[in-house]
């Protein structure tokens, strides 16, 4: 019996197959660098041997290689790329199902090996390989895998990145296949309990109102019969003095209305926090410079956008100087909107808020303080007849700027924010959701306490007690206002917010209900 390779034979194989591992593969595989390695060797044994047959053994294992890394280089992969989300956009928290259509518009070819690509966030790139096993009737192989994040942003999905090889396996190459899709994530809204936001509202958020829906220049208080109204309806006397039976007015619902500020500037939400800005920080999405003081503002916003918008409420989105909020937003649908109702609008709004971050305000101004130490930025004149500084202004008490010194147009919580307010007053509460702001920019803030049915400010800072003399300003003037961490529960402060009672304004004030929660 002929005896098997012994132990020295394997040995001597080692040292080859290290060198192979140790060649690049982005161009040959290891077949091929065998290839190329053994058509040395020929090659030399035939300049040492003077064998031709050696010679031509060692030019066709040589350029065998070179000619199968040339095919690749001039045939290129025709692929096609379908990539879809379910559900399109997703909650932070939540996961979305990535469901991929990959078709070849070529000729079969050996199998192919195929890597999406994902934000490294997302964990470990999926691997497949194509064809699969049951591909479709039309050839397209169908491919699914699932995505989680814990943070909200606008990511990119793909491409997919595929590695071709030759019939012979001797060469490869990398291809990018198809385009990148945007998945965004969204902040997740948390549930909210009542606070006092408005007058009394029925349990869908809406208010009867007396207003006539189709007045009549006789009597603005009836109208003609029309087929189908009730009976019980008629107004006799109406009925006597135009001689036609006449009915009641009828009871229009008008929709409530609210307005919700957010303050986006770094400035306001990065003082006195040593947090390293960047894009993959790990506090926000691709793209987004945050820290967590902003994050706690977003959740603030989308949450009380939800409790506004189930209960009907039509939401007016602002910034800090009275542009629509989501304007700056990548991921905003319709960025120029700021008026939010009806089915959809919770999306909109949060989808616009998925990769929003903080403004470049270029820092506080000079002369500014942050918690209400040293000058303030210009003195704020006392206007005739007014309270003094720092308590509100009653609404309807003649102008509103009779010092054009008062504010500065174009700062933060300016005339530009104060006139939006003003042309909608009384239409609902006023809801502000805030980083540190300086004494001035508090006064400016909390003459806007008139201008809603309630006015309440969430003021989140690293350390809550350096916004006390502006939540202080806030509360004199009539707000409702409270500081809160970004470690802070945020429904635990909203609830706390609507039980703490800001001491009365000088002057007379519209009141704030303070029963009825909803």
């Amino acid at each position: 019996m002929r005896a098997g390779p012994g132990p020295g034979a394997a040995d001597g194989f080692r040292p080859a197959m290290a060198l192979l591992d140790r060649l690049p593969t982005n161009v040959l595989t290891q077949r091929g660098w065998g290839f190329v390695i053994a058509g040395g060797t020929a090659l030399l044994a035939a300049q040492i041997l003077g064998r031709r047959d050696l010679l031509y053994v060692g030019v066709f294992l040589a350029c065998l290689p070179a000619l199968s890394v040339l095919m690749l280089r001039l045939i290129k992969p025709r692929f096609t790329i379908e990539r879809s989300f379910a559900p399109s956009t997703m909650e932070t928290g939540s996961t979305t199902t990535v469901s991929l259509a990959v078709a070849s518009n070529g000729p079969p070819g050996p199998p192919v090996t195929m890597e999406e690509h994902v934000p490294p966030r997302f964990g470990r790139a999926p691997q497949f390989t194509f064809p699969s096993r049951n591909p479709t009737r039309d050839g397209v192989s169908l491919y699914e895998y699932r995505l989680r994040s814990s943070t909200r942003g606008l990511f990119e999905i793909g491409p997919v990145t595929a590695q071709f090889t030759d019939p012979f396996g001797l060469g490869t190459s990398r291809h990018l296949l198809g385009h990148p899709d945007p998945l965004v994530v969204t902040p997740a809204p948390l549930d909210l309990v009542a606070a006092p936001l408005s007058g009394s509202r029925g349990t869908d958020g809406t208010a009867a109102t007396r207003r006539q829906a189709n007045p009549s220049d006789d009597d603005v208080m009836t109208r003609e019969y029309r087929h189908g109204d009730s009976m019980r309806r008629v107004h006799w006397a109406a009925t006597a003095r135009h001689n036609e039976l006449m009915v009641r007015q009828e009871e229009s619902v008008t929709t409530p209305e609210a307005t919700l500020l957010m303050d986006q500037r770094q400035s306001s939400f990065s003082y006195g926090f040593n947090a390293v800005f960047g894009a993959d920080s790990g506090h926000g999405g691709a793209g987004i410079n945050t820290i967590p003081t902003f994050e706690w503002a977003v959740t603030a916003a989308v949450s009380i956008s939800a409790h506004l918008l189930e209960r009907s409420y039509a939401l007016r989105f602002l910034d800090h100087h009275g542009a629509p909020a989501l304007l700056r937003s990548p991921s905003a649908p319709f960025p120029g909107d700021e008026e939010f109702q009806g089915p959809g609008a919770l999306a909109a709004i949060a989808e616009g808020l998925a990769a929003l971050g903080p403004a470049h305000d270029g820092g506080r101004r000079s002369g500014s303080t942050a918690a209400g130490a040293g000058p303030a930025r210009r003195p704020v004149q006392r206007r005739s007849g007014s309270s003094p500084a720092g308590s509100a202004v009653p609404p309807g008490r003649g102008s509103r700027r009779e010092d054009p010194h008062q504010h500065d147009p174009g700062s933060p919580f300016g005339d530009d924010l104060l006139d939006r307010l003003a042309s909608t007053r009384h239409r609902g509460p006023l809801i502000a959701v805030l980083g540190l702001l300086t004494p001035e920019e508090a006064r400016s803030l909390a003459t806007a306490s008139g201008y809603g049915s309630a006015a309440l400010a969430l003021v989140v800072v690293d350390r809550p007690a350096e916004a006390a003399a502006q939540i202080d300003i806030l509360r004199t003037a009539g707000w409702y206002a409270a500081a809160a961490s970004p470690r802070a529960d945020m429904p635990a402060v909203w609830a706390g917010l609507g039980h703490s009672a800001p001491p009365a304004p000088a002057g007379p004030r519209t009141s704030i209900p303070q029963e009825g929660l909803r």
